[in-house]
């Protein structure tokens, strides 16, 4: 059983035109061999990826979600100029080839990157990797290291500095994601009327300014085949921008689902952060403040804010997806009770703005 991250049939209204993209590929890269061969990366519910393997070179596309889409979302040019110029200061990100706005391709923008072999630890780790509980604990402080290393990147010298739309991040989020959540709504969803106006009223000053991943996961890591503690890659930068570290780690806790977290929230896992040897929730804040020099700024005991950001923007990213699937824009079946996964994340925000356990 290999443990690298395999690909697999390409989903159904998914397909990309096969003649197009090979002519593409063929005049970009002068010495590809044998058939043009497509499948697609079972993660994913926003920008799409797909493996393109030749017989002598395999590449990475990136393309926009198919259906109706936010404005200004989904930026897959945006995306790899950010990993460009990242690069070179943060190792872990895989290079941009190829980027094209050609819409006569394939229909949108896309961009081409090389593949990284190695091991995506998505809900459940591949069952030939065997790690201890000492070795998990390593695995989960290294993948945590590569956001703490991310936010400590100088994004002046590394040319991101026009990233930033001023002051205001934190307003900008909440009345962003709000107004999302409200133009993606269906009837079969709670309204989060009281959750919005919550954060609306427990805004905290921003904390500091920084470059941040916006979707940093597990799933969203490579780590080296012969060395599964070592992370060799970080993936999907689409919402990557200028912001507030703490909302960045806000954001990141909310898929952190834990070993004692209720049934529900369990079947929403997409990480093996359940796993003996994961830090809680409550140990990766604390593990975070005493890596950063934030902590001279914020108390761990004053991080229910974001805590509830993270979950609400968690709703709107589902609810965004669920109203493709919905109005029948997708046929993906992934996205089928992602209705029922809003309300559910409603009411944990809601137990949560009521008794602050993180």
């Amino acid at each position: 059983m290999t443990l690298i991250d395999q690909a697999g049939t390409v989903r159904a209204g998914e397909t990309i035109n096969t003649p197009h993209i090979d002519t593409y590929l063929r005049q970009q890269f002068s010495n590809l061999q044998g058939e043009i061969t497509i499948k697609q990366f079972a993660g994913g519910a926003s920008n799409l990826t797909y493996l393109i393997s030749y017989a002598n070179q395999e590449f990475i596309l990136r393309r926009p979600p198919f259906g109706k889409i936010a404005k200004s979302a989904h930026d897959v040019l945006r995306e790899a100029n950010i990993m460009q110029a990242l690069k070179p200061v943060y190792h872990e990100i895989p290079t941009i080839l190829a980027t094209c706005q050609d819409h006569s391709i394939i229909g949108c923008d896309f961009y081409i990157m090389e593949r990284l072999l190695g091991i995506i630890p998505r809900k459940d780790l591949p069952k030939a990797l065997q790690l201890n509980q000492d070795d998990t604990r390593q695995l989960c402080t290294n993948v945590l290291d590569k956001l703490i290393a991310l936010h400590q990147v100088d994004h002046q010298n590394a040319g991101l500095a026009n990233l930033a739309k001023g002051d205001g991040y934190v307003s900008r989020q909440i009345n962003g994601w709000s107004k999302r959540f409200i133009n993606a709504k269906t009837d079969d969803v709670a309204d989060f009327n009281e959750v919005m106006q919550w954060l609306q009223n427990n805004m905290p000053t921003q904390t500091t300014t920084c470059i941040i991943h916006n979707d940093f996961r597990f799933d969203n890591v490579v780590l080296e085949v012969n060395n599964p503690l070592k992370i060799i890659g970080v993936l999907d930068w689409e919402m990557a921008t200028l912001g507030d570290p703490l909302m960045d780690l806000g954001n990141s806790l909310a898929y952190w689902v834990q070993a004692n977290d209720d049934t529900f929230f369990q079947q929403l896992r997409r990480q093996p952060t359940h796993l003996p040897g994961m830090l809680t929730r409550q140990q990766v804040i604390d593990y975070y403040f005493e890596k950063t020099n934030i902590k001279n700024n914020i108390k761990t005991s004053d991080f229910t804010f974001y805590m509830v950001y993270g979950l609400f923007r968690l709703a709107a990213i589902i609810q965004q997806i669920y109203y493709r699937y919905y109005h029948k824009q997708t046929q993906d079946q992934r996205f089928a009770n992602f209705g029922q996964a809003a309300n559910y994340l409603e009411k944990r925000c809601l137990t949560l703005m009521k008794t602050g356990n993180i």
